[in-house]
């Protein structure tokens, strides 16, 4: 999809990382934007970091509430009369072996990584289907869904979620003829403020997780030392929506690993140890 200039991109997760610097980046092209996190202090400081004139519409949103995402469908296209970008981007993270994961945090990470993407799906292809309009999907997964890291079942089974969805919604939409391009976002580590996310998970679903600190901290360290930061992975993203690619790997090197992976598999042997 090229150009994007006046075109109305919806960004989840809007408020910090990723979704921060694709607001700017699709900002930066003369896009009208849609933003919407839970956190609704730190979205308002992605507004402030905007160039001057944008036209933005925000919404405090909860991706895992499907009426929510409806209603940021419904707002999104009476302000701009149309969503040409959808970014599925908000994202969770929760650390620890398998055995010590509570069903707390199963249902607050599948909640967010996993249904934000189908509510977004659900609320916006029906809508850019009638549009008939170019249009372009990215749904934000990670290397976590292309690899199988110990110490991050659940992420990882996530992440495997989204890239699958990714690829089956890319088939049934060439199925339809359907002027909707879709890509997948995987990265490795970047310095976003994931480890953090528990700042904003909702007390029903508090963590009781024995090893959380622990494993946060692991998670931390090594998003601090990524070499490429969030605002390259918006970049990156950018030209990949308009080369209609699907598949974005920003962390070039972790292909060697992914093929390891997938030798494993076709040779049916043991998984090999991912390094973390």
């Amino acid at each position: 999809m090229n150009p994007l200039h006046n075109k109305v991109a919806v960004i989840t997760g809007a408020a910090s990382g990723f979704g921060r610097e694709l607001a700017i980046a699709c900002a930066n092209e003369g896009m009208r934007l849609a933003l919407t996190d839970i956190d609704e202090k730190n979205l308002q400081g992605t507004i402030d970091l905007l160039p001057s004139g944008t036209h933005v519409l925000t919404m405090k949103c909860d991706v895992a509430q499907a009426e929510q995402i409806e209603q940021l469908a419904v707002a999104t296209y009476a302000r701009f009369g149309a969503a040409h970008l959808l970014f599925n981007n908000a994202g969770v993270l929760v650390g620890g072996p398998l055995w010590t994961t509570t069903v707390q945090d199963w249902a607050w990470m599948i909640g967010i990584n996993v249904m934000g993407v189908a509510h977004g799906i659900r609320s916006f292809v029906p809508r850019m289907l009638a549009q008939k309009d170019q249009c372009h999907i990215v749904n934000t997964a990670s290397v976590a869904g292309l690899l199988s890291v110990p110490g991050n079942g659940i992420y990882c089974a996530t992440k495997h979620a989204v890239v699958t969805m990714s690829e089956c919604l890319q088939l049934e939409l060439q199925e339809e003829n359907a002027s909707i391009g879709v890509s997948v976002l995987c990265p490795a580590f970047v310095p976003t403020g994931i480890a953090d996310a528990g700042r904003n998970r909702p007390a029903e679903l508090a963590d009781t997780n024995p090893l959380k600190e622990k494993y946060e901290e692991q998670v931390r360290k090594a998003t601090q030392a990524g070499r490429l930061s969030a605002a390259d992975i918006a970049r990156i993203t950018l030209d990949a929506v308009k080369q209609n690619r699907f598949y974005i790997l920003p962390h070039q090197k972790i292909k060697s690993l992914i093929e390891i992976r997938m030798g494993d598999i076709l040779e049916e042997r043991s998984p090999t140890q991912t390094p973390r």
